[in-house]
């Protein structure tokens, strides 16, 4: 062990500092074989993850969790920070110096002199303003700028509020729901067609139909979608504990005998 890592050894608290140091450590010369080995596109999924973690921690209400996964977060960042290091383009203390001044931009109110009466003024500005860092002048640009990896309902979701805000949306939650009849009616007629791209083309135009009608409602598609699975399971589970207490197997059963299971189950909840 050499003597930086031995310094770090047996402390009852660190600071962001020593995470860096520690991060430093793990890549350096005589560091940890997999940490000198990782690159931006091998960790990708792993920040990912840790943030979907962190999320799930909070809807769970889970505080003693959430400390324990923001922290696996914080180390996505500074290994991500700590390749450029190396690399010679920027450190962590880039990221921190350029995510400070972004604040402080986009808090005119607070930093500046700017007024604002509501959140919806702040957010109003936030937009204004991170349009003008990026030099993006028409809708269409800022469309175009949602980032390709968001979930697709959250970014179908996000289409929908910034094509609101220059008028172009339903008129109401009512005519956005009209059109999933709609397009269902399309869907319909390429089931059996054997045109599989058009098919899911159709789908796709099915699926933004529900999230826009969610949107209008108030409702956010990923989190409905979410729980509507977390409510499946836990269904299923109950559907496979009365096969199994009826002393069968779900593969002796057919899909009439399993879907009328299923409906008892659901009629007792």
């Amino acid at each position: 062990m050499n003597e930086k890592a031995k310094a770090l050894c047996g402390r009852d608290r660190y600071t962001f500092d020593d995470l860096c140091e520690i991060i430093k450590i793990l890549r350096g010369e005589g560091g940890c074989p997999w940490d000198r080995e990782q690159t931006h596109e091998s960790i990708r999924n792993s920040l990912i993850e840790e943030t979907y973690e962190a999320v799930e921690s909070i809807d769970n209400g889970d505080m003693t969790l959430l400390c324990e996964e923001l922290g696996d977060v914080m180390l996505q960042v500074v290994f991500h920070s700590e390749i450029e290091r190396e690399n010679g383009t920027f450190d962590v203390g880039d990221v921190i110096t350029g995510e400070c001044k972004k604040m402080i931009t986009r808090h005119p109110h607070i930093f500046g002199e700017a007024k604002v009466q509501t959140s919806a003024d702040v957010l109003d500005a936030w937009d204004k303003i991170k349009s003008e860092e990026k030099k993006r002048r028409t809708t269409t640009e800022k469309l175009r700028s949602v980032s390709s990896s968001l979930p697709a309902l959250m970014k179908a979701d996000k289409l929908g509020e910034i094509s609101k805000k220059v008028g172009f949306d339903f008129a109401s939650a009512d005519e956005a729901f009209s059109k999933i009849s709609e397009e269902t009616a399309e869907v319909g007629e390429l089931m059996d067609g054997g045109d599989s791209d058009r098919l899911e083309e159709e789908i796709g135009d099915l699926l933004l139909a529900v999230v826009n009608t969610a949107r209008l409602c108030g409702i956010d598609s990923e989190h409905a979608l979410a729980r509507a699975c977390d409510k499946y399971c836990d269904r299923f589970e109950r559907v496979e504990r009365a096969v199994t207490e009826s002393g069968k197997s779900m593969t002796e059963l057919d899909m009439t005998e399993l879907d009328a299971i299923w409906n008892k189950v659901k009629h007792k909840e």
